[in-house]
């Protein structure tokens, strides 16, 4: 079973909260809270994935991102490898462009929501002293 590559963006705003997005009920991990991005095209560099993702799915156009933290996961019925960026710099307001709710918060406050269990090395890399 190859991995499904896909590329994350963490957008962190000037008090420090993260972005997240809730997933659309209809897909894998549907209804559940995640870092914004997507799957890596055949032939697509991760930088380029991560532009066109948080483009579509949030109107952002991503000026500057660092690669961060790489997590691999296997689920019941796939495996995932996110390539996790951090977004230095970003112009235009993130809108959830796919009718998808987006909100901002604290990395100590992203406990209380619900994210499929691969995204959780990334709450914990981003919580100060964990």
């Amino acid at each position: 079973m190859k991995a499904v590559h896909v590329v994350v963006g963490i957008l962190i705003n000037a008090v420090g909260a993260v972005l997240i997005t809730r997933r659309p009920a209809h897909v894998h991990q549907g209804g559940l809270w995640e870092f914004p991005g997507g799957k890596v095209e055949e032939g697509e560099s991760a930088i380029a994935a991560l532009k066109r993702e948080l483009h579509e799915e949030l109107g952002v156009s991503v000026e500057s991102a660092e690669p961060w933290l790489h997590v691999r996961h296997r689920y019941s019925d796939k495996r995932v490898f996110l390539d996790v960026w951090r977004v230095i710099i970003w112009r235009n307001k993130p809108q959830g462009r796919e009718g998808q709710p987006l909100l901002w918060a604290l990395p100590t406050e992203l406990e209380r929501f619900a994210f499929p269990a691969a995204d959780i090395p990334i709450i914990a890399a981003l919580i100060p002293d964990s």
